[in-house]
């Protein structure tokens, strides 16, 4: 992966997915991630330029360049690009994607069962807005 900003789309009303933002803002030393919802008009004119679901908000969308990636690649993939321990966590791209996915798939669709959502999308502080798109 280069050098660019790499583009994470989340589902911005999900409280589990916004604890998730929290975290990566937290640890992203190195600047590499900009964050946008996939429910704003940035992340629909995403989703669009890959011709994923505008509907089907499942998932987080990892962008690096002219790619993407969904579900537990795109997670492992953040994690491989985060500092100390984090990274480690990236030993599990090993694992057959069908059975990394459906555990993913298992806590994406309970999600707002076990965390809850927000009314309306998250609001980046004074501070995060340049990490926002």
């Amino acid at each position: 992966m280069n050098n660019a900003h790499y583009i994470i789309l989340f589902d911005g009303v999900c409280n589990f997915c916004n604890f998730w933002v929290n975290f990566l803002l937290d640890r992203d030393k190195k600047d590499k991630f900009r964050f946008t919802a996939l429910q704003s008009e940035t992340g629909e004119k995403l989703l669009k330029k890959f011709n994923l679901s505008t509907e089907d908000f499942d998932t987080f969308v990892l962008i690096v360049g002219d790619k993407y990636y969904v579900r537990s690649t795109a997670a492992l993939l953040v994690a491989k690009n985060l500092t100390g321990l984090w990274k480690m966590l990236y030993v599990f791209i090993i694992i057959p994607k069908q059975i990394r996915d459906f555990l993913y798939n298992l806590v994406a669709k309970n999600r707002y069962k076990l965390f809850g959502k927000k009314e309306t999308c998250r609001i980046p502080t004074t501070i995060e807005r340049s990490k926002f798109l």
